[in-house]
């Protein structure tokens, strides 16, 4: 029931500067039978500085109002994707120095630093078919806390590999990473074939 509504929410989307991306921004207006757009925004992310926070109003698109946001668009650090074969934690040095930064002495040093998980995604296995022909066109999509990250689409198979390497920091032990399976739909929304959540306590 408000005009100028305040949400004071952060997320985090992990940007990779070898793609040129406009981050689109919908405002919804929802009761218990209908939703309505209440407008529309875009943001070239290439044309925003690095390094700093940006304080934008952007107006919405023919319609009424504005969104106030922060955009800040920093290097990823702790999130990378990788393929199987140049896994980060495939060097026995690189492990060496991991286990020194998380021994038991070095626990207080910096406290935002829990730590970080690594998920090797390899294969789906007798995938539900989601189109006409009998097969499906599956990417995983994994998610961490406000952290996501996904694979390929591998066309036309029921039994996708994608051999594919995913490294998240952690910011609570208590978070659940969910994979999730979908069939890529041309510009429909993709189809949802599957999910499975693991909680990090349970690794």
């Amino acid at each position: 029931k408000s005009a100028n509504p305040q949400w004071r929410e952060q997320f985090d989307f992990h940007y990779f500067s070898d793609r040129k991306d406009i981050l689109d921004i919908e405002v919804w207006r929802k009761d218990n039978k209908k939703h309505e757009l209440l407008g529309t925004c875009h943001v070239d992310i290439t044309a925003l500085p690095t390094k700093q926070t940006n304080c934008l109003e952007l107006p919405l698109e023919k319609h009424p109002g504005s969104l106030l946001m922060l955009i800040a668009v920093a290097p990823c650090t702790g999130v990378s994707i990788s393929d199987l074969c140049v896994c980060p934690l495939g060097d026995p040095n690189e492990r060496q120095q991991i286990s020194q930064r998380y021994c038991i002495k070095n626990s207080f040093r910096d406290l935002k630093d829990v730590g970080f998980l690594q998920v090797k995604v390899l294969k789906a296995v007798d995938l539900m078919a989601a189109d006409f022909s009998g097969k499906s066109d599956p990417f995983c999509v994994l998610e961490l806390g406000n952290d996501m990250l996904q694979t390929h689409t591998v066309y036309k198979n029921l039994n996708p590999e994608w051999n594919k390497v995913f490294t998240f920091p952690i910011k609570d032990i208590h978070d659940v990473l969910e994979v999730t399976v979908f069939d890529e739909d041309g510009d429909k929304p993709p189809d949802f074939l599957g999910k499975v959540a693991i909680p990090l306590l349970s690794v």
